[in-house]
């Protein structure tokens, strides 16, 4: 699903896509999906460096129909080809698990960070996880939504608290079961 090619690109292409829960910009290196932002988002467009063009190539197209297919409710079943440009080699491993997580599940960043942990040796703390998970540049295709803290709890997310809610229950998640963690007070 990922292509970890060069990370510098010559020529980037943009387009937009009007989702249910808000406008998303898609952007391509030409050959994968580098990124998908919501309008506004923390760290939007964080790894878009450079000149971009807007034009809709093959595979930001096929990014459309894999979200067109997502907010009906249906598990896409097309692999995208992704590349994590600019990325750290940890945050692209913190990436990949995420592309691992079943649609309508959810894990949390310590679950992440004993993955980690158990297949490189490295210790690893899920607030580095956090880190990583936080400026996933492809939101939605690599389900950073579905990663919760240590006790369920619906901890941030780039695009808002709400889209990530939505977006849980668009899986079939209960989110309104699960406490929301605001300045680390507790709230239902």
């Amino acid at each position: 699903m990922t292509n970890n090619a060069a990370d510098r690109c010559e020529t980037w292409y943009i387009c937009k896509y009007l989702s249910p829960i808000g406008l998303i910009t898609l952007a391509s290196n030409g050959t994968a999906v580098t990124g998908a932002w919501f309008e506004g988002q923390k760290y939007y467009a964080s790894t878009l460096k450079g000149a971009y063009e807007e034009k809709e190539v093959p595979a930001l197209s096929r990014a459309k129909l894999w979200l067109d297919a997502y907010f009906a409710g249906i598990q896409p079943r097309e692999e995208l080809p992704l590349a994590f440009e600019g990325c750290s080699p940890f945050r692209k491993k913190v990436y990949e698990i995420l592309l691992g997580i079943p649609f309508g599940s959810t894990t949390t960043y310590g679950e992440i960070a004993r993955r980690i942990e158990a297949e490189s040796g490295a210790k690893t703390s899920a607030r580095a996880v956090g880190g990583a998970v936080g400026h996933n540049p492809v939101s939605i295709i690599v389900p950073c939504h579905r990663v919760l803290g240590k006790d369920g709890s619906l901890t941030g997310y780039a695009g808002g608290i709400e889209r990530k809610i939505a977006l849980l229950r668009l899986e079939g998640v209960d989110a309104d079961r699960r406490c929301i963690t605001k300045n680390n007070a507790h709230v239902r």
